[in-house]
């Protein structure tokens, strides 16, 4: 397929729509970012670095994120059991996009929240 082609967005099959439903939601780019800064890292730091998530969810977009190639895990046969949380080479691809996109964000976010307070009002 060549690069230039896009599927219909709507098609199921559509790279677009499968990559962003996956990585698109509210935590897996924070989980990225943070692995990103920190390495490898255990459940609970990346828990205690990412703040506001629980601890179900930051299991559920782990696994996900690890069904997907971006984050490996790695388990410790120890006492008590120690697993690791790594990026993979495929998250780490992704990685240049993902930031540009954040410091997008970065730069455009005053303007962002000004809208829509204009907005709201």
């Amino acid at each position: 397929m060549k690069r230039d082609f896009i599927i219909d967005s709507f098609e199921p099959k559509c790279p677009i729509r499968n990559v962003l439903s996956r990585i698109g939601d509210k935590w897996s780019v924070l989980i990225i970012f943070t692995l990103k800064n920190h390495g490898t890292m255990r459940f609970n730091e990346l828990k205690k670095s990412i703040g506001d998530i629980s601890q179900k969810m930051l299991s559920t977009t782990l696994k996900m994120l690890e069904e997907d190639g971006f984050v490996s895990r790695t388990v410790y046969a120890e006492v008590p059991p120690r697993v690791e949380y790594a990026l993979t080479s495929r998250a780490l691809s992704l990685w240049p996009h993902l930031e540009n996109i954040i410091n997008w964000a970065y730069d455009h976010m005053a303007e962002i929240i000004k809208d829509r307070m204009a907005q709201a009002s």
